[in-house]
């Protein structure tokens, strides 16, 4: 970490609890570009999948089927 991030960190480290839970949500924010072309991947994925689906390719699993076998409450 560079000296001027340790300072700031020391600043931040500072601050009332809301504000640097407000500067932590918005410097992990700022790791997650939108990427354009994994958007698009994605979203060809969910349309390939839903085709599948209403072709009678793929059954849908009740959410609550899933979470009940993963131990989850619903």
């Amino acid at each position: 970490m560079s000296e001027s991030a340790k300072n700031l960190l020391l600043q931040a480290i500072r601050l009332p609890a809301a504000d640097r839970a407000g500067l932590a949500d918005e410097l992990l924010e700022s790791l997650h570009a939108p990427d354009a072309a994994i958007d698009a991947a994605w979203l060809r994925e969910a349309e390939a999948r839903m085709a599948a689906f209403h072709r009678g390719e793929l059954e849908a699993i009740d959410a609550g089927q899933v979470f009940a076998e993963l131990g989850k409450p619903v």
